[in-house]
C-alpha cells in the first residue's frame, strides 16, 4: 500500500543520521495516518500516495521543522490536510470542461450529484478542514484535538459547532434547498 522506494531512500540517506531523527521509524509510525488523512480529503489513492511521498521527500530535502520535534502527530496531520487540500484545489482548477454549462458550474456543487468530502473540505480554510478531519475521520475527541492544536477544549467544541452549521448550509445548497 505504501511506496517501498520511499522507505528505501529514507533508510539509506546518510544525511538523516546527522539530523538526530530516525526518519525511517517516523515514517513507519506516521505514514498510515498520513495516508488515511490524505485519502479522506482527496478521495483518491493515487493522490494520497503522492501526498505521503511529498511530505517525507520534503523532510529529507530540508531542515526539520521545530513542530516535528515537539508534536509529530499534530505536524503530520496538519501537513497531510494542507497538502491534500492543495491537491484538491489544483485538481478543481485543472478539471477539463466539455461544455459551457459544466464550465459555469465548476468550483461549485452541481444539483442532483452526490457531494464529495474533498469538495466540501476545499471550501474551508486549512485549519477548519484539519479540525474536521481530526474529529470525523480520525475520531479524536475535542480534548485530544485541543491538546494537539494547543488550544482549549471549549474553543474546539465551539469551532466544531460552527463548522457543522456551515456544513449543513453547504449540504442544503448542494441539494438545492433554500437556506
Amino acid at each position: 500500500m505504501f511506496p517501498t522506494s520511499l522507505t528505501m531512500s529514507i533508510a539509506t540517506d546518510p544525511g538523516l543520521k546527522r539530523s538526530g531523527l530516525d526518519l525511517e521509524a517516523i515514517f513507519r509510525e506516521y505514514s498510515p495516518m498520513i495516508y488515511r488523512t490524505a485519502y479522506a480529503v482527496t478521495g483518491s489513492r493515487d493522490d494520497a500516495d503522492d501526498v505521503l511521498q511529498t511530505i517525507f521527500l520534503r523532510l529529507i530535502r530540508r531542515d526539520y521543522p521545530p513542530d516535528l520535534r515537539v508534536n509529530p502527530k499534530a505536524y503530520f496531520h496538519r501537513a497531510a490536510v494542507n497538502m491534500s487540500l492543495d491537491v484538491v484545489r489544483v485538481r478543481a482548477r485543472h478539471a477539463s470542461c466539455d461544455n459551457l454549462e459544466e464550465l459555469e458550474t465548476r468550483g461549485t456543487f452541481r444539483k442532483n450529484q452526490p457531494f464529495e468530502l474533498s469538495d466540501i473540505l476545499a471550501q474551508l480554510n486549512p485549519e477548519a478542514a484539519h479540525i474536521l478531519v481530526l474529529r470525523y475521520i480520525h475520531d479524536y475527541s475535542d480534548a485530544e484535538i485541543a491538546k494537539m492544536l494547543g488550544t482549549s477544549r471549549v474553543a474546539i467544541a465551539l469551532r466544531l459547532f460552527r463548522l457543522r452549521a456551515r456544513l449543513k448550509k453547504i449540504l442544503r445548497t448542494t441539494s438545492g434547498e433554500k437556506s
